[in-house]
């Protein structure tokens, strides 16, 4: 069978039923512009790291936050850039449109569209999950469904709307944050290398069925 003739899905309930992702990393606040001067000199040497951002949620219309959190993450470790208090720095904006490290994000173009609002910009060499699974016939889109498909496990999503301004972030807030950029890198890298195997997926749906013309 193609991969292009698979559908794989995962519905809500089976992801409610399995295990949830410990991280085993390492997070690393970045407060300071001496620190993300430091943390980007390290990442520059990354040739594949995972990317995502957090943002302050709003409840009330016409309410609106920047970017609080830049979370960029190597196999290990994950910093997090906190630029609701450092700014969205030139060096960082260098890493974001630098060629020489390739990023794998989820729903990129908004991220983006978050992070210019603060500063203009043009990425590059950025990998958007939610299209390079189709060629593995996955047709979810959530980071938490493509994980749960792959490798069996449930991503917590219990601190999404929390205060990503706080001071300071919780443990759990880290780890949070932490897992989302560092799962993006997990995924690719397992997809990439060729570890997972569609047509042996749990998770395959029936074919569509085939629309039949009346003579």
């Amino acid at each position: 069978m193609n991969h292009d003739d698979l559908r794989i899905s995962i519905d809500k309930a089976t992801i409610a039923s399995l295990p949830t992702v410990i991280y085993q990393g390492n997070p690393i606040i970045i407060n300071t512009v001496e620190q993300a001067t430091e943390a980007l000199n390290t990442l520059r040497k990354e040739s594949l790291v995972g990317f995502d951002t957090e943002t302050r949620p709003t409840f009330n219309k016409g309410q609106r936050h920047n970017v609080a959190l830049v979370q960029i993450s190597t196999a290990d470790d994950c910093y997090l850039f906190r630029i609701n208090k450092i700014g969205f720095l030139t060096q960082l904006i260098d890493f974001i449109t630098s060629a020489d490290t390739t990023k794998i994000g989820l729903s990129l173009k908004d991220d983006f569209m978050m992070l210019r609002r603060m500063s203009d910009f043009t990425p590059e060499s950025f990998i958007d999950l939610q299209t390079y699974v189709r060629q593995f016939g996955i047709i979810d889109t959530s980071l938490q469904k493509i994980y749960a498909i792959i490798f069996g496990q449930r991503i917590s999503k219990g601190q999404r709307l929390t205060n990503w301004e706080a001071e300071p972030l919780t443990t759990a807030q880290q780890h949070y944050a932490a897992i989302d950029a560092w799962a993006c890198r997990q995924i690719y890298t397992h997809l990439s290398q060729g570890l997972f195997h569609p047509e042996e997926s749990p998770y395959i749906l029936p074919p569509e069925p085939t629309e039949t013309i009346s003579q």
